[in-house]
Parts: structure tokens; sequence; C-alpha cells
């Protein structure tokens, strides 16, 4: 049975105030959003929020009923989510990168009422719902306004006030889809006790408020951007900055350009390809006091020479769908190339080893187990993997870290990519990192396939198309580098060259992907 609903007192009293917040009168004519020519004030966003959220409420919607959303990163993002929060519903916000299978299994999966959609995602979303052999109510809308609906109309005579009703703590509040490596996506369910995290890295840390206007890369339905970019941006009355369309380096520095943000979230990739498109060069982006980065290890090249160019830091980070919130970080006043930096305010860390014992020796590795308001309650209907890796308020990160002398985490890739060759383990990130310091080597992945014998043995993949010299010079120079370098049991037995590296839908290397093709066509 559903808990008797409690009224706006208790949502400030528990201090989740992410919507409260919105109807300040000091900060009702300051800038909430930015997106092209359209600047929504605080004032302007609680209204349409509340005129959605009645509007949803006119068509059914009820509270912890499960909603889905496959919308850009739009101001109406904004209004359906927060206008779902309002009536106590869970907004699900999904990858509409996603193919219609996986969102065919999480329509069936999440046994969700209505799915939000915009109207250039309807051939999706009917493919899904053929796939799925599921009904679902839908709201299909058009963002320019060029055709009408009926929502539409609802939203437009719905009332601008709507008083907040919340749960306690733990109840859900919204859910997000994880797309991990293999298998399907989970359900990971978070409850109103994550907002409590809004205020810490970017309040505590960046010491981020009015005035400051954050820019994200990364769209809304990672937990980087959700987290960051749309919870703490709001708690701390900063502006969002949006783009509906997928970043690549001219839009970026576009909207670099055009809206001056303080602080920018992203990927390496996307750092990379700015740098080598000579985009990092130009002089707004000198006017950034923040990069983050996060999603991948930032390779410490890149990092460099992105500072060199700027003049601005890096901070390299590292969150999880499970806990929205980033759990450990590089801080403007410690940071060190090549880490993930230390705990966030809030969060408390402990690598062990495989007895699952805490790990005390400085460059041991471990796995990572973090401890944070933000963890999530669980995943839907895997109560095994539940309990696996969520343990009295603590998560499994399922990362493999050292911590260095000076105290601050160093990466060691994923427990699954960890290799045991010749009877010692093997971190693939160990030696991408070396491949990677080839100025010709893009991208690199190493992976371990069986041998004739049945032996592990390394295999080695690059994304390399401006060799220098023929392919046998460059295997030499990197393989005889590497031998110097590296222990002989790390060292890769073949090289591969791919156009691209495959990934998940969230931007993941799928190395069962790359153990395949290897098994498959190769013998070594």
């Amino acid at each position: 049975m559903p808990k008797k609903l409690r009224k706006m007192e208790s949502f400030e009293k528990v201090k989740v105030n992410l919507l409260g917040r919105m109807i300040e009168p000091k900060r009702k004519e300051n800038k909430a959003l930015l997106c092209g020519d359209s600047a929504i004030s605080y004032g302007a966003l609680d209204k349409k929020s509340c005129r959605y959220g009645n509007a949803l409420k006119k068509v059914g919607v009820k509270n912890r009923d499960r909603v889905l959303m496959l919308v850009r990163d739009i101001p109406e993002f904004f209004y359906f989510y927060l206008g779902l929060m309002r009536i106590g519903a869970i907004p699900v916000a999904l990858n509409y990168r996603l193919t219609s299978a996986d969102i065919a299994f999480i329509i069936k999966n999440s046994e969700s009422n209505l799915f939000i959609l915009e109207d250039c995602f309807k051939e999706i979303f009917l493919d899904s719902i053929k796939l799925s052999n599921s009904k679902i109510d839908s709201i299909i809308f058009d963002p320019d306004g060029e055709s009408s609906s009926g929502f539409s109309d609802l939203v437009i005579d719905a009332d601008e006030t709507l008083e907040v009703l919340v749960p306690s703590l733990e109840d859900e509040a919204f859910w997000m889809y994880s797309s991990g490596t293999t298998g399907k996506p989970k359900g990971v369910i978070h409850s109103y006790r994550t907002l409590l995290a809004s205020k810490h890295y970017f309040g505590e840390v960046l010491k981020i408020g009015p005035g400051d206007r954050v820019y994200s890369t990364s769209k809304l339905f990672f937990a980087f951007s959700l987290a960051h970019s749309f919870f703490s941006s709001l708690t701390l009355g900063a502006t969002v900055i949006l783009d509906p369309d997928w970043p690549d380096p001219k839009s970026v520095s576009k909207n670099i350009d055009l809206f001056r943000p303080t602080v920018v979230l992203s990927v390496p990739t996307l750092y990379r390809n700015l740098i080598r498109g000579g985009f990092a060069e130009h002089p707004n982006f000198k006017m950034v006091k923040y990069y983050l980065s996060a999603g991948e290890k930032m390779p410490e090249n890149i990092l460099s020479k992105w500072e060199l160019l700027t003049g601005c830091p890096v901070l390299e980070s590292i969150g999880a769908t499970e806990t929205c919130f980033l759990f450990l970080s590089n801080f403007p006043n410690k940071k060190q190339a090549g880490t993930c930096g230390v705990p966030t305010p809030g969060t408390k860390a402990k690598v062990l080893d495989e007895d699952g014992v805490e790990i005390v020796e400085s460059k041991d590795i471990g796995t990572l187990w973090v401890k944070m308001e933000s963890v999530a309650l669980g995943y839907w209907r895997l109560e095994e993997k539940t309990k696996e890796v969520f343990k009295n308020g603590w998560y499994c990160t399922n990362d493999m870290f050292c911590i260095n002398d000076d105290g601050m985490f160093e990466h060691q890739g994923r427990t699954d990519d960890m290799l045991k060759i010749s009877g010692q383990w093997v971190s693939p990130s160990e030696i991408e990192k070396k491949v990677l310091e080839e100025p010709e080597v893009l991208e690199a992945a190493v992976v371990g396939v069986p041998n004739e014998d049945g032996l592990i043995r390394l295999v080695l993949f690059v994304v390399a198309p401006q060799i220098s010299g023929s392919k046998e010079d460059f295997e030499k120079k990197l393989m005889d580098r590497l031998s110097s370098e590296l222990s002989i049991y790390k060292c890769p037995r073949k090289i591969f060259y791919r156009e691209s590296l495959p990934q998940t839908a969230t931007g993941k290397l799928q190395r069962f992907e790359l153990r395949k093709m290897v098994m498959e066509n190769q013998t070594f």
C-alpha cells in the first residue's frame, strides 16, 4: 500500500528542496534554462512544471506511477520531469540511442503506465510497441508547436500552481536504466534520499551558485548530467545550458562561444576531438572555470594538452547510474593526472581484496565500495543482483582501484576486465594507457582470449587510421616499447586494427564483442 503523502513542509524539512527552492521570490527572475534562443526563468519553470503536473493528473497519472520519457535536452524535459515529481509519479528518462529491442524490453520490464515522447521518436516507439507486444498509453508532442495535441491543450488550460506532495525519503523518486556492457538494461531505483546529494560536490567543492552557467555535453538521460546539470544546478540556483542535438566538436564550440558556461561536463573522447579539431584553442574555452570529465578514463596526454591550450583545470571524476552523483573526483586544490581523485563530500570509499578485506597497502588493487546518500535502493526485479552489490548502504562499483602514496584513487579497470595471465593478475587499462602514448593511436582495448592450448593470452585492438609507415614497422615499434616498459606477461600477442571499437548506447566499451571477433575469426 502506498504510504500516506505529506505536504510541502515535509519536503523542506528533509532538505530535499529541488522543487521548493524554485519558488523563492529572490530567485524567480533568475535564468534557469538556456536553449537556443529561449531563456526560461526559475519563476517560469516553476509555473510550467505546475501546469504539466496538473495536465498529467488530468490524463490519469497517479502517485507512484512509472512514466517512461524519450525526450531530448530541451525545456520540455524539465517540465515533464518536474511535473511528474510534483505529483509523486516516477519519471524514467531513456537513452534515445537505445535500439527498439532495448526499449521494448524496458516497456515490458518496467510495467510503466505511460510513455512520453517527442514526435521525432514516434517510429522507434511504434517499433518497440510491436516488439514488446504490450499496450501502453502515450503522450506524443511536438516541441516546435507545429502540430497540436490534446495534451498541449490541457497544459494551456492547466493551473499554474500545484502543491508538492512527497512520500518519505526512502520512497521511489525516479528510475534510470543502466545499459551495461553485457546483458539487458537494468532498472535502477532511486529514492528521494538521492536528492540530498545535490549540494555536495557542486556546492561544497566547486562553489556553484546563481550566476554560474552549467553545460553538459552528456545528455540528461545519463546519470552524470541528470545529477549535476539538472539536480545540482537547480538546487544551487545555477543556469543550465541545453542543446537538443547530439554533441560534436563544432556544436560544442558554438555553445561555449554563445552561452559562455562557467562549468562544462564532458567525456575524454570529446575533449580529444575538440583538441584535434583546433576548437580548444578558441578564446572562450579559456573563460570556463572548471571542466569535468567522466564516463571513461582520461588519458594523461589529452588532459595535459587540454590544460595547456585552455589554461583551465580538468577534474577527472567517476560515478555510476547506481549512485547518480560522482563518488570520486579531483578537486581544484587537490588534483593529480591519471587518477580519479578522492571521495566527494558525503562519500565513504573503501577498496576490498578478493576476500572482502579492506586493503591498506598503497598500490594494492581491489574492488571499490562506496557509501553515500545517493546510493540506489536496488535493481528492479533483480533480487539476487541487488543483494550482491548493495549491502548495508554500501554499493559495490565493480571498479578496480588502488590508492597511491598521495591518497589518490587510481582506476585499474572493471572487475570483469581483470585477467589472470601466467598466474598473475593483469589490468587491461594499464596496458591500454601505455598503448595510447603512441601519437598514432586514437583508441585502444585489450582483451583476453584462449589460445589453441586453452591458455588466456592478450590481444590488442587499436583505432589508428593515420599510421606513418607500414603496419609491420608500427607494430615493431609499439611492441618493442611495451616489452621494455611492461612485464612480458602483460604484452599482447597479437594486434587487430579497427575503424572504431564497439560500444553500448551509453558509450561503454563492449569487450565481449572484441573477444567474440577473435574467437570466431582468428587463431593465434
